[in-house]
């Protein structure tokens, strides 16, 4: 079995939590990260024992996503022939088929079998290379959502080519989340807040006399720095950002690309915002811009890095409709 990766703590967003009265915290530690449930609740025994059963979810739900576990949908997808079927769980085929429609919606920005192409640009340090013509070839050739065949009504995969590297992670998190919320709201447990490692972020019910969860966005380079005062209520954030060094590999163009220091998306639902904060990384200012236009309930704020040789100043980009007052002056 692969080696799991230590947990990444990059906060992009931030909760005000302790601002909310009767609140009881809990933490998992599942996906490489720290998943928390803030539940606003009466009995904290009851609110302790649905904040388990929503753990155990995430629990359940990473032993099919995870592609470190040899035994998972994911590890077993990527060692399939083409044309052969795979039948997987409902959670990993529901995690492709939202991943199919991102992929769709944002012309190929968010892709999950990127997995191959983002290895050519680096090297086994993950320090930045540049590949040669067949490696970037033989990549490009396993790279496409649309080589992932789904057969909804026997719950099967097939591939069109082989093997693939598929990474769910980048809307994995949010599914889970979706799915603990779910859960949570099974148990009758509606004035939450769930957050899987402060990248992923859904809101639920408004706290008692509360307009929403509070909830910052701050600058990842200053977190003394708030860019946005969120109040959260049905409603999902999601941060992506660029480490320093790093490559980020469009997968429109299996090329390095430009990118933004750091993305957030809000959505209805938090798979949709984990894999839209990952898309927008890649897209244009113009491209995020028009997918806020055309997707009701979607806005994102983008920071644009400083460009010398351009004589660019480092921009905050606003996308999307915000309600007044809600982003820092």
């Amino acid at each position: 079995m692969a080696d799991k990766p230590q947990p990444q703590e990059a906060q992009f967003v931030r909760s005000d939590w302790a601002a909310v009265p009767d609140v009881h915290r809990f933490s998992h530690q599942a996906m490489a990260t720290t998943f928390e449930v803030m539940i606003q609740y009466e009995d904290r025994t009851y609110a302790q024992q649905a904040a388990e059963a929503a753990f155990g979810e995430v629990d359940r739900i990473e032993g099919a996503l995870s592609r470190y576990l040899e035994t998972s949908d994911v590890t077993q997808i990527n060692h399939l022939p083409a044309g052969t079927p795979l039948h997987v769980t409902l959670d990993t085929l529901e995690c492709l088929r939202i991943s199919a429609a991102i992929h769709s919606q944002t012309g190929g920005a968010f892709d999950v079998t990127v997995g191959f192409l983002v290895d050519c640009w680096r090297d086994k340090d993950k320090k930045p290379r540049t590949p040669s013509a067949e490696e970037l070839q033989f990549a490009r050739d396993r790279t496409g959502t649309d080589l992932i065949l789904l057969d909804e009504p026997t719950c099967a995969v097939a591939l069109l080519a082989s093997p693939m590297r598929i990474d769910l992670g980048g809307v994995g998190k949010g599914y889970a989340v979706d799915r603990m919320a779910e859960l949570l709201r099974d148990w009758s447990v509606d004035r939450v807040l769930i957050h899987g490692g402060f990248s992923s972020v859904l809101a639920l019910d408004a706290p008692r006399g509360m307009k929403g969860w509070p909830v910052t966005l701050s600058h990842p380079k200053d977190r003394s720095r708030t860019l946005a005062r969120l109040n959260l209520e049905h409603l999902s954030v999601s941060g992506s950002g660029v480490e320093k060094g790093r490559h980020i590999v469009d997968p429109r163009t299996a090329q390095p690309a430009e990118g933004k220091l750091a993305t957030w998306s809000i959505a209805p639902d938090a798979a949709r915002a984990d894999a839209l904060s990952t898309a927008f990384i890649v897209m244009t200012a113009q491209e995020v811009t028009d997918y806020c236009c055309e997707y009701a309930g979607v806005r994102g704020l983008l920071i644009l890095p400083a460009d010398d040789a351009a004589g660019r100043a480092e921009q905050i980009v606003p996308v999307g409709t915000w309600p007044p007052g809600e982003l820092a002056q």
